[in-house]
């Protein structure tokens, strides 16, 4: 029988536990921790037993506060370790070796999603449309693709728009090797170009273990950017307040014919089985003007703060933000990984 209070070992950033009220402190320090905060007082209002911790760049404190606290569920909020993104697996790697359940996703589907080129080549295979794209990886001799310009180049790992500007489009082989330079170096990561959609940028959020279901499609309204500004996430559309109060920028559900919406739910759920995620995630879109919905990356474990897309999107389906987390933590408990068996 599942326990009605649980035991929860919250891990989270370092300096992002966060404080019992946002009372004093300024908007830019509760950016750093809000998602933490919203988790948190959330699963305390269930009445939850919550400990935060923040392992940092260590394992010790994990295994640790696990042994110590006898949780009944870990609660995920890591996306990097080391300050590697590339190890944001390897943590649930970890818990499963010490034989805890934890929300989110399971490491091979955090591995899989985290490299945006193994996604589209996984997607291709099963049919779903992705844009033509090419990998240059970091201290390799640049040789330009075959590809159709104009192409939108990117970090093949990060994730939060991170390096995406105006700038990231390019329309010829000249701004095509600067632009990777600029990724190689400024990011200092391996990059990926893919051809760029033109279209309405979609999300759908998809919860679920073995039976995923997703949510309504939600969309990145930029019908107010300057006639010459590029219509997609960049960083400064995604996290500059000031911008996007300039320019109307928000997220609202997708205004579609009821069988479309369907659709894009149904492509969701596709690619997350695809791929092989469990616990939430929240699929990229771009849907072009014909109506055909072309698939730019998957992302596990996205933001849950409370006014982000993902709990909007949960909203939009009758769904509360406190039963929205309670859901993920049944989720992280049903899990069945390979200890379960």
């Amino acid at each position: 029988m599942r326990p009605k209070r649980l035991r929860v070992l919250a891990l989270v950033p370092e300096g992002s536990t966060p404080p019992t009220r946002l009372a004093g402190f300024p908007a830019k320090e509760i950016a750093e921790w809000r998602m933490e905060f919203d988790l948190v007082r959330a699963m305390r209002a269930r009445g939850h037993e919550v400990t935060c911790v923040e392992p940092g760049s260590e394992i010790d404190p994990i295994r640790d506060a696990v042994e110590r606290g006898n949780p009944h569920v870990v609660f995920n909020m890591l996306e990097e370790f080391h300050g590697f993104v590339e190890f944001e697996a390897n943590v649930p790697a970890l818990l499963e070796l010490l034989q805890v359940p934890y929300t989110g996703s399971n490491p091979r589907g955090l591995a899989i999603a985290r490299d945006k080129a193994l996604t589209k080549t996984i997607l291709a295979r099963e049919g779903i449309a992705v844009p033509g794209f090419a990998v240059y990886p970091r201290g390799r001799r640049f040789r330009p693709a075959p590809l159709g310009f104009p192409l939108l180049v990117k970090s093949l790992t990060e994730e939060a728009s991170a390096g995406l500007a105006p700038g990231s489009i390019v329309r010829d082989e000249a701004r095509l090797r600067e632009r990777v330079a600029f990724v190689h170096e400024r990011i200092a990561s391996d990059a990926i170009a893919e051809e760029y959609v033109e279209g309405r940028e979609i999300s759908v959020a998809v919860i679920g273990n073995r039976r995923p279901e997703a949510f309504p499609p939600r969309e990145l309204d930029l019908t107010h950017l300057p006639p010459h500004a590029p219509r997609f996430a960049t960083a400064r559309v995604k996290w500059d307040v000031a911008y996007q109060k300039r320019h109307a920028i928000r997220s609202r559900r997708a205004r579609l014919p009821a069988a479309d919406a369907r659709r894009l739910e149904r492509l969701g759920i596709r690619v997350y089985e695809s791929l092989g995620l469990s616990g939430y995630a929240r699929i990229d879109l771009r849907l072009r003007a014909d109506g055909e919905a072309f698939v730019l990356e998957a992302n596990p474990n996205p933001d849950l703060s409370r006014a982000d897309d993902f709990a909007r999107a949960a909203l939009d389906a009758g769904i509360p933000y406190e039963d929205l987390v309670e859901r993920i933590l049944r989720l992280g408990i049903a899990y069945h990984a390979a200890w379960y068996l």
